[in-house]
């Protein structure tokens, strides 16, 4: 099956396998966090119970999400060392010290207020929990801060010096951390993570209405998913438009395979809309295009002209096929986040929010497709700057690892059948959970810690301390 392919692209599917399997969760749980942290602040403020059970029913299914976004993440850290050493090697001294620090900083502060966000209102009161919910909501924004400065210096490396060894050495932590990329990069995956959420909820809520129309916490859920997508999926699309201004400033590449633009147009480059990437003939067949519409987004003037691939060596262009269909499945679910927002708003100004079944079936639909335009936003981003690991400075090839394919092929289809085992399970049993209604005691996850061994749980009539047997 893997006989034909290289150790280096054997290497780069196993890491994009791994990564896309990995992204899922904290895409999710990033959101989740400050969904939690709204409830409980909502709850505190008005003693509404059904936030209370809302935040119940959505603090077992974040635990489940943070512990299979941990256990996936920790798999990339050894590919460094195994598949990809010489990377780790001429960028360590820069991107060692970031990645220590989103452990340090942030997944230390997200595990540290976990349990008491989990297990601990009861123990040590509502101010202290809503705190350690906050900090858990904190820091997992503090962790997609670090990592994506990571990624966005691999995108638009600053403040370094290269060495002897040729090795990016650090010049300026500031422009390390902040580099031009990194702002636009955040905010946009912030976001995503945030309309990912929504779109969960608001399908998960969407189910339940279809099953029972009165039930006051799928209603309320329901309600906050909408309202979020309203407010947070046209930010998203200016934020993208920004985003995709500062990646034709410093990765023109990029935005040449995202546009399809085989050819220079020095009159105004037209907006491909559909078609079929051809790059043995360096053209997109059966291209439906609006004239000029691509130098108007992208340059703010209908005749700008806009530079293409034929003015790229070959060895620089990245994979146009799979950039080019990447972006256009994240644009089109952006826009359809943005139209279910719209008809949920309209049902809502006709007092129809909670009948309109059609608009429900339509949000179970979408649930996942927040998860699809993560991954085709990130397979875009990566993909689009191949064929460099740090962009126009590091080649792929010049990353890899002395291994053999043979090697590299036989990990990766060990990754593949544990993944789909391990995390099918886990996928499979948060399905289970959101298919319960709200207001179900346990979910299948118990409420309190599991207790040592030797240590017996209180029972009515006990003293207030427990005894050891």
């Amino acid at each position: 099956m893997f006989d034909s392919l290289t150790a280096e692209t054997l290497a780069r599917m196993q890491f994009a396998f791994t990564v896309s399997f990995h992204i899922i969760f904290p895409a999710f749980s990033i959101g989740l966090a400050s969904y939690l942290a709204t409830l409980n602040a909502l709850w505190l403020r008005t003693r509404d119970e059904t936030y209370l059970t809302l935040f119940t029913y959505w603090k077992k299914i974040f635990a489940v999400a943070f512990g299979m976004g941990v256990v996936s993440g920790i798999v990339m850290s050894y590919q460094f060392g195994t598949n990809w050493s010489v990377f780790s090697d001429k960028t360590g001294p820069v991107l060692g010290p970031l990645m220590a620090y989103e452990v340090l900083s942030a997944f230390f502060l997200e595990a540290g207020f976990l349990g008491i966000m989990l297990f601990g209102r009861e123990r040590v009161g509502d101010k202290l929990h809503m705190f350690a919910t906050a900090m858990v909501a904190f820091g997992t924004l503090m962790s997609a801060t670090w990592i994506l400065s990571v990624n966005s210096w691999m995108q638009t490396p600053a403040g370094y010096s290269i060495n002897e060894l040729g090795q990016f050495i650090p010049e300026d932590w500031w422009q390390i951390v902040f580099n031009p990329s990194f702002p636009y990069r955040l905010v946009h995956m912030v976001l995503a993570a945030f309309l990912t959420t929504a779109l969960v909820v608001g399908g998960v809520g969407g189910l339940h209405l279809l099953r029972d129309k009165t039930d006051k916490p799928a209603r309320r859920m329901f309600s906050m998913a909408m309202w979020m997508l309203v407010f947070v999926a046209p930010i998203q699309i200016l934020a993208g438009d920004a985003h995709g201004l500062n990646t034709l400033e410093h990765q023109p590449v990029k935005i040449m395979a995202m546009e399809g633009h085989y050819d220079s147009h020095p009159d105004g480059a037209p907006l491909i809309l559909f078609g079929i990437p051809n790059p043995e003939e360096r053209r997109i067949d059966y291209a439906i295009e609006i004239p000029n519409l691509s130098s108007l987004i992208l340059k703010h003037d209908l005749n700008a002209p806009m530079e293409g691939l034929d003015t790229v060596a070959d060895e620089d262009i990245p994979p146009v096929a799979i950039v080019f269909w990447s972006f256009r499945i994240m644009v089109g679910l952006g826009f359809a986040m943005l139209g279910l927002g719209a008809w949920s708003l309209w049902h809502r100004f006709r007092g129809q929010l909670y009948d309109a079944r059609l608009l429900q079936r339509a949000a179970i639909v979408m649930g996942p497709m927040g998860f699809v335009a993560v991954l085709a936003g990130w397979v875009t981003t990566e993909v689009g700057r191949q064929p460099f690991t740090v962009y126009g400075l590091l080649r792929t090839s010049d990353s890899l690892a002395p291994i053999a394919a043979p090697a590299v092929a036989a990990s990766l289809i060990a990754f593949i059948i544990v993944y789909f085992f391990i995390f099918g399970a886990g996928t499979f049993y948060l399905l289970r959970m959101m298919n319960k209604r709200p207001d179900t005691p346990h979910l299948g996850l118990r409420d309190g810690p599991v207790r040592a061994a030797g240590i017996a749980q209180m029972h009515h009539g006990d003293s207030d301390t427990n005894l050891g047997q």
